[in-house]
């Protein structure tokens, strides 16, 4: 197994804490989503909360893999690597998200990259709408995950 860092403990926990107030704070406009469609600003701004979720959950993971010694990819597929390395993929084989999420990450992260490429103009609600309406229940599980490798190291 691995021991964690306690530095890098309190980097994780620190970084759980941002993305927890960042979900309480969208909460207003999450739930909003969720009884209407959201207009041109509404879609903008739940855009970069989606962006800003993904970045997250991203630093959290990159904080347990150089933990691990993990060398980190440096080339044009990096993220989805890195995705992939939470998953067991890793030199500890450590699983940091469990494999019943893989194919909502692997969405998360592809709307990610979408987001970073795209003007906001081309949103369109019906391409993020089920990534909005699953955050938090995506989230807790994420967070459980994160949980649970902390405390059994």
């Amino acid at each position: 197994m691995f021991k964690l860092d306690d530095k890098v403990k309190v980097k994780i926990e620190h970084e759980i804490s941002r993305i927890d107030k960042q979900i309480a704070e969208a909460k207003p406009l999450l739930n909003l989503c969720a009884v209407r469609e959201p207009d041109f600003v509404e879609i903008t701004a739940t855009a970069q909360i989606l962006h800003s979720f993904y970045n997250g959950i991203e630093s959290v993971v990159l904080l347990f893999l150089k933990n691990f010694d993990e060398k980190i990819p440096n080339d044009n597929k990096w993220h989805k690597t890195v995705l992939e390395m939470a998953f067991g993929k890793n030199i500890k084989k450590v699983n940091i998200i469990n494999d019943d999420i893989k194919d909502k990450m692997e969405d998360y992260l592809s709307y990610r990259h979408f987001i970073r490429h795209s003007y906001s103009s081309e949103l369109e609600w019906n391409d993020m709408e089920q990534l909005v309406n699953e955050l938090e229940e995506i989230w807790k599980m994420l967070k459980a995950n994160f949980e649970k490798v902390i405390k059994n190291n």
